[in-house]
């Protein structure tokens, strides 16, 4: 049995700072929960679509009633696995997570999709779809329920924590004002070479790290 949720947001802010924003996402005042964040692998796509693969590690502290399913050093923490891919031809951005902990009590998989807001060209539209599923026997209504309860809060966090991220950017742009070239030019680089650009330092020690977990969920493919 599975439940299906969807939703769909918007923010005041262009596709590219969006984009640029779910990369410093993390740390925000909305994402206490969120503990670590591991870069597994990029790659920019021969069609120039720039495709990543990241592992979450978030707390994750259910009802007492559901603690009791969960090993003790398991109850308080939840490892997520989290694909994307950005097409700056497109304007898109597709996301796809999935938890690879506590999956025999609760499996929440999300797809979000971020794209220009059609009736407005400086928002951008976010779509996102839910399933959450369980094998408890007996117990699966509840489960969902409760499943569903924590990601539409998770959904008001997100936004918020989004919303936050975004204009602690436009801060800094004021402070620091754009960098201009000795022709007074601004200097542009493409969205995919500042995302690799940045995931180059961290990536392979994230790797080794996130290697044991990840290979658990190496059965789930993306797009």
């Amino acid at each position: 049995m599975v439940k299906y949720y969807c939703c769909a947001g918007l923010l005041k802010s262009t596709w590219d700072q969006v984009c640029i924003a779910f990369w410093q996402r993390y740390p925000n005042p909305y994402s206490n929960h969120v503990l670590t964040e591991d870069i597994i692998f990029r790659e920019v796509t021969p069609t120039h679509c720039l495709k990543s693969r990241r592992l979450l590690t978030k707390t994750s502290r259910g009802p007492r009633w559901m603690e009791r399913y969960l090993p003790k050093h398991m109850a308080s923490s939840a490892y997520i696995i989290e694909d994307s891919i950005v097409d700056p031809q497109k304007r898109t951005m597709t996301t796809l997570t999935w938890n690879i902990s506590h999956t025999r009590l609760m499996s929440v998989e999300e797809r979000c999709e971020y794209r220009v807001d059609p009736d407005d060209g400086g928002w951008t539209e976010i779509r996102r779809e839910a399933w959450i599923s369980t094998n408890v026997y007996g117990l699966s209504r509840a489960v969902q329920e409760f499943g569903l309860s924590r990601f539409k809060k998770s959904v008001t966090k997100t936004m918020k924590g989004f919303e936050f991220v975004l204009s602690r950017m436009q801060v800094h742009k004021l402070i620091s004002g754009s960098a201009v070239t000795s022709a007074g030019e601004t200097p542009s680089r493409t969205l995919t070479e500042a995302a690799t650009d940045r995931a180059r330092g961290t990536a392979l020690a994230a790797k080794e790290k996130a290697k044991d977990l990840a290979s658990q969920a190496q059965k789930k493919q993306y797009v």
